[in-house]
């Protein structure tokens, strides 16, 4: 069975929020640098916040790019996390590929808060 969770939606969570401290930035902050560079797209503040506050909403490929901007993280990174979210991976793909390097990119970069999901993505699947 595919393991799922909202793993673009935590992504956002784990930077972007009304309680910033030196860790998070402001919805405002990240929507100012969330333009996907492909197509010039921009999320709303209302949109971010929606993603900030756990609702539902559509996940595109110009989201993903202007999240991945917004983050400064690369856009396969952010493509797996909304691959998780929407699909799911079967286990044996959390052990390679883009969720691997998912994990291992938050493992490594930019920091704790990522190390914190990775770890809960890891127990949360058995891995």
């Amino acid at each position: 069975m595919a393991q799922r969770r909202d793993a673009l939606t935590e992504l956002v969570q784990q930077h972007v929020g009304t309680h910033t401290g030196p860790e998070k930035m402001s919805v405002a902050a990240f929507c100012s640098k969330a333009i996907d560079p492909d197509t010039g797209y921009q999320p709303s503040n209302g949109l971010v916040g929606k993603i900030v506050r756990g609702q539902s909403y559509t996940i595109d490929p110009k989201l993903v790019g202007a999240i991945a901007a917004g983050l400064g993280l690369p856009r396969e990174i952010v493509g797996a996390a909304a691959h998780l979210q929407l699909i799911g991976y079967e286990e044996a793909e959390l052990e390679g590929g883009a969720p691997a390097a998912l994990m291992r990119r938050l493992g490594a970069e930019p920091g704790e808060p990522e190390r914190a999901v990775a770890e809960k993505w890891a127990s949360d699947t058995g891995q």
